[in-house]
Order: structure tokens, then sequence, then C-alpha cells
């Protein structure tokens, strides 16, 4: 639906192949996406092995999360009684 509705507005029928101009706008999409992606998850790698060596700091992550959702919690209970 992306390539249908966003693309086409970039083709411009007078530089070449409408068809040509969609591959190309298209392998570029693509490519970002998997970089930005293939980054994010090499990111994601390099904290969970930081945090695995560390086990004062998943600990740590663990208390905090359990407090954010706590007070999620208790926000949604508080919500509930308005």
């Amino acid at each position: 639906m992306l390539y249908l509705s966003l693309l086409p507005q970039f083709i411009d029928p007078a530089l070449g192949h409408v068809f040509l101009q969609s591959i190309i706008f298209g392998t570029i999409q693509i490519v970002t996406s998997v970089s930005v992606n293939a980054l994010i998850v090499l990111t994601a790698g390099s904290i969970a092995a930081f945090l695995a060596g560390r086990p004062a700091w998943l600990s740590m992550q663990r208390w905090l999360m359990g407090g954010v959702l706590g007070a999620l919690a208790l926000r949604m209970a508080m919500e509930s009684r308005r």
C-alpha cells in the first residue's frame, strides 16, 4: 500500500519509464529500511550483551520495569474510578 499511495507523487513520466522509476524508488526504500532495522538489531544485541555481563544492571532493570508497570496499573485503576 505504501508504494501505491506514496511513491507515485515522486515519479515524473518526463524523466523516463514509470515502471523503472517505481522499481528504483522501491529499492531505495527497502535498502534504507533494512539498513535502519539492522542498526537497531545490532544496537539491541550489544546492549543485551552488556546487560548480560552485569547482573546488577539486570536487577535494576527488573525493579525499574516493575515500578513502571505498577505505576501504570495504579493509573489505570484510578482512571476507571472516575
